[in-house]
């Protein structure tokens, strides 16, 4: 354990690792996307995609090596038992910070499948790893604001399309389809200018996961929904790297997904949409409860 060392030492400590850890099987993805690229036959492509998560899981892996080394973070977890690794899975999560990801991923690799994110279309430009999260079949999406969208409502149901096509592939081998429903990291400016009606959380958009579940809404019978608290606020990165980051605090709850929302037409029928909508209100109405009972009880 490095936690006797002064923070900043402890951060390029954790820094150089993730990078080297990240370098390494990043090599590997690259080598197995162009096979993919090169003979695009499914068979192919799907003994490949088995390969590069589990590359991927391998890589997580190292990741919370680094962690463990490194921090001396309190967490507190719960809901995580009794889940498949060779099953599908819809995950849902509030979004605070790019801390939220490292934390999914340390907590349910090898619990459930590889994590395939909703990611800003921007986030492909990353070096290496936004490389990496293509080969892995993530899906980009642009975010178009609501003012672009306006004066180009042609562009309205384009990133819909961008996640029906990424969700065909997670249908040939089991995935766990990661959805932060906010769209961004909450942040109090986001929280005022939105007018939310939660405490804690920004509006949840729901087309993304909509479609989702319309394409393999077969595979999944519930959604894991995961609840991110840190009592003592939000971390940066860097602070998350320096292992100043005290207490997680970590819930997750297995949620019913009524046969109907799995089959309606979300772009197409506004009375679905609704109803949709009003679903996934009332979770996170739910939700927004639990970060302040949690928060009390932390306190």
């Amino acid at each position: 354990m490095l936690t006797f060392l002064p923070s900043p030492a402890r951060g390029a400590i954790a820094a150089s690792m993730l990078g080297l850890n990240t370098l390494f099987w990043c090599c590997l993805i690259f080598v197995l996307a162009l096979v993919k690229l090169v003979v695009p036959a499914q068979p192919v492509r799907v003994a490949i995609d088995r390969a590069l998560n589990g590359i991927a899981t391998r890589w997580v892996a190292g990741n919370s090596a680094w962690m463990r080394l490194t921090q001396r973070t309190t967490w507190s977890v719960q809901g995580l038992d009794e889940l498949q690794y060779r099953a599908w899975y819809m995950v849902n999560c509030n979004h605070q910070s790019w801390v939220d990801i490292i934390v999914l991923q340390h907590l349910l690799n090898r619990r459930i499948p590889m994590l395939k994110f909703f990611l800003k279309r921007q986030l492909i430009y990353v070096p290496v790893i936004g490389l990496a999260w293509w080969a892995l079949d993530f899906p980009f999406m642009r975010r178009h604001s609501d003012a672009y969208l306006k004066s180009h409502p042609e562009k309205r149901f384009e990133d819909l399309e961008a996640t029906r096509r990424a969700c065909e592939k997670f249908a040939l081998i089991p995935t766990s389809v990661m959805n932060f429903p906010e769209g961004t990291r909450f942040r109090p400016a986001k929280h005022s200018a939105q007018k939310s009606s939660y405490r804690h959380l920004l509006k949840p958009k729901a087309g993304a996961l909509a479609l989702a579940l319309a394409v393999l809404g077969d595979k999944f019978d519930s959604m894991l929904d995961v609840t991110i608290v840190y009592p003592d606020g939000a971390p940066t990165f860097w602070q998350f790297l320096c292992g100043n980051v005290p207490r997680i605090v970590v819930h997750a709850r297995r949620i019913p997904i009524p046969r109907e929302l799995r089959l309606g037409d979300y772009a197409g029928d506004p009375g679905f949409r609704k109803t949709f909508q009003r679903w996934l209100q009332d979770i996170w109405r739910e939700k927004d409860e639990e970060i302040d009972a949690i928060e009390a009880q932390s306190a």
